[in-house]
């Protein structure tokens, strides 16, 4: 652990008056320096600096989410980030072990920022790369939303009053971006929906510049496809949200 690598520094969000009860941040950063040869990690996330539990929610979200993604053995759970980076080592030099000519180093890098925050509601983007060999790595992005009256994290149906209303106005929107014809399937031009059915993406995140919908690699399309978004406007879309978004 002492070759792992924390520094905190503090943000100045572009909206993070106090007075506008927006949260105070520190960056922390982590890298893993342990031995040469180790696997690079690289994390870089906001983390809340309050002692409310809007502050615990948003920090143990974000430990989860990385956690998750660097746990290397499925059958020991890591509670902490520090824990999971060296599981992520562990799992490297096991696989050297067996497949010392043909394994190439290991990479993993997160990258998390706030990026929209009002008095009821607060986003943070999570992007993340893990290699751990093969053809190529994989890049995901996540979205966390959070509910600052209540102080809890979000599940996607909470963020609408009419999810049925909003899917359907998502389809149409998806097929006039994508030039997928009306009244043809939604796999017609090449896309993987699961049984040719139209459906919202595991992640969906509030933005300054709307609503964005997110499907990552492989989630509706091909690796070589790369990853699909769609952003509508709040003008459009807040008679479906269950929260009153300012446009």
């Amino acid at each position: 652990m002492k070759h792992i690598i924390a520094c905190l520094f503090l943000l100045t969000l572009l909206n993070g008056c106090q007075d506008k009860g927006n949260i105070t941040f520190v960056s922390l950063k982590l890298a893993n320096t342990k031995c040469q040869e180790c696997p690079e990690i690289s994390i870089d996330i906001p983390k809340a600096t309050g002692k409310s539990q809007l502050d615990k929610t948003i920090n143990l979200a974000l430990q989860k989410k990385i956690i998750s993604k660097l746990t290397f053995d499925d059958e020991f759970k890591d509670k902490t980030i520090l824990e999971a980076m060296e599981s992520f080592t562990d799992g490297y030099f096991e696989l050297k072990k067996i497949y010392h000519d043909e394994t190439i180093g290991w990479e993993a890098t997160f990258d998390g920022k706030v990026i929209y925050e009002d008095k009821k509601l607060l986003t943070i983007e999570l992007q993340s790369y893990l290699f751990t060999g093969g053809a190529h790595g994989y890049g995901s992005t996540n979205y966390l939303n959070f509910d600052k009256k209540r102080g809890k994290e979000m599940d996607d149906w909470e963020l609408f009053k009419d999810r049925e209303g909003f899917e359907r106005y998502a389809e149409t929107q998806f097929r006039l971006q994508q030039n997928i014809p009306e009244n043809e399937p939604i796999n017609s031009t090449g896309f993987m929906f699961e049984q040719d059915h139209f459906y919202l993406p595991e992640n969906i995140g509030f933005t300054k510049e709307g609503l964005k919908l997110f499907y990552n690699q492989y989630e509706v399309a091909s690796y070589a496809d790369g990853p699909i978004e769609l952003i509508l406007p709040y003008r459009d879309v807040k008679k479906f949200l269950s929260a009153n978004i300012r446009t």
